[in-house]
């Protein structure tokens, strides 16, 4: 069907014009050689955030990992907020010397909720200056020693986010792990790193991101609270100009879900939480993109929801161009159509698979998986992102609510560097 034929093309020069300078991203993260953060005695006074719900199993790791930061003592303090906990999450926390805060809500739920009245209890305690920047984590991370010490030499620099790199623990369990975890590698090595160095908005994921207290005044607390109130934070910043970094020597590990069921729900939730700030921020972006936002504020607007959505009605205009072949096409017009829809799903295939190729050959040391699952999972990477199709199209009409993901915990900062030399 021609009509079918044109609809495809439209939609492959949307995307192509939409995503094209990713590529460009691609090798400005390679070509160009990173700089560590210069040496500074400065030393800012860091609040430490960890939210966590029913974490007593994993919080003891990241806890064990934050206290024994060569940052000096007195300039970081560690809070975790206990939200609608039913175990022993606080009185774990408690132990590591943390001062702990603890939340009950039925309406409000949520990291971004959490995180606001941990802010807010911080201001009432100690004062709204007390600390000079807010540093979060979850519960199940795992934090290089030298991590604050990092962090602190980029905050130092006058910037008021800074991002780090996120690694994964257990990239190595299966293909669905080793899919978000290529995909927060490929966000700092490459994403993050060539927008820091054109001074583009760097994307926060979720974690191991640290903001000053002047953007914390600036903006009331924590009023980020769709599912994913990173990206509402990311955008945010993108139209109000924020001075952001990306620290690529602070390096810290999350656990990754193994299993379809638990990878579903989170992405169900990502998809469905990007919608909403899509809705929100859309108009702002645009309008940043000609009002001195520039690429920032394209980036970030491409990296909200339109794949997803495009990709979904790609799929649905194929799905009933099919339907109908039999009744206005013929039997060459389909098997051209269907040629030209191989063509174009190899080609995303391909763009993927080298993003996926650049990151494993350049962090190979730094993947903790056997060399064969290293290669195998560079090409199942593909495959994981184009099962977000079917998710995008959920959340289009599902009600999605905040829920918790059970993490086992086993993993610790020696599995992370066993037989480093031999990889």
């Amino acid at each position: 069907m021609p009509i079918l034929d044109i609809i495809n093309t439209v939609i492959g020069v949307v995307f192509t014009l939409c995503y094209f300078y990713q590529l460009v991203y691609l090798v400005i993260a390679y070509v160009t050689k990173n700089k560590k953060p210069p040496e500074t005695d400065e030393r800012r006074k860091i609040a430490v955030l960890v939210a966590a719900r029913n974490e007593e199993n994993v919080i003891g790791g990241l806890l064990g990992t934050l206290t024994a930061q060569d940052y000096p003592k007195e300039y970081y303090e560690i809070f975790v907020v206990a939200d609608n906990c039913t175990d022993a999450t606080a009185d774990t926390a408690r132990k590591f010397g943390a001062t702990v805060y603890e939340r009950q809500s039925d309406t409000e739920r949520g990291k971004g909720y959490a995180l606001d009245f941990l802010l807010k209890s911080i201001a009432r305690e100690r004062g709204e200056d007390a600390f000079d920047g807010y540093l979060v984590f979850d519960a199940d991370n795992l934090v290089e020693p030298n991590f604050i010490s990092e962090m602190n030499k980029t905050f130092a620099r006058g910037y008021d986010v800074v991002s780090s790199y996120r690694n994964s623990k257990n990239y190595g369990k299966s293909w669905l792990s080793a899919g978000q975890g290529m995909w927060f590698i490929r966000d700092s090595r490459i994403m993050n790193r060539a927008r820091l160095k054109i001074g583009s908005c760097t994307f926060v994921s979720g974690t191991g991101f640290l903001f000053s207290a002047s953007l914390c005044k600036h903006y009331g607390g924590w009023p980020f609270h769709t599912l994913t109130e990173d990206g509402e934070f990311t955008s945010a910043n993108a139209v109000g100009r924020v001075r952001t970094a990306y620290c690529e020597t602070a390096e810290f590990y999350d656990e990754q879900p193994v299993g379809f069921i638990q990878s579903w729900k989170q992405r169900l939730r990502w998809c469905k939480g990007g919608l909403q700030i899509f809705k929100i921020y859309l108009g702002k972006l645009m309008r940043g993109i000609f009002t001195g936002g520039g690429i920032a504020c394209f980036d970030i607007a491409m990296s909200l929801a339109p794949a997803y959505l495009l990709s979904v009605l790609a799929v649905l205009v194929n799905i009933v161009g099919f339907s109908l072949m039999p009744f206005f096409g013929t039997y060459e017009g389909f098997i051209v159509s269907l040629t030209k829809i191989c063509i174009g799903v190899g080609t995303a295939y391909l763009m993927l698979f080298v993003f996926s190729l650049a990151a494993t050959i350049s962090e190979w040391r730094k993947i903790h998986a056997s060399p064969f699952k290293k290669i195998l999972y560079m090409f199942t990477f593909p495959l994981f992102i184009f099962s977000f199709i079917p998710i995008a199209f959920i959340a289009l009409f599902k009600r999605v609510e905040w829920a918790p993901i059970a993490h086992d915990g086993t993993a610790t900062l020696s599995d992370m560097h066993e037989g480093e030399d031999e990889k």
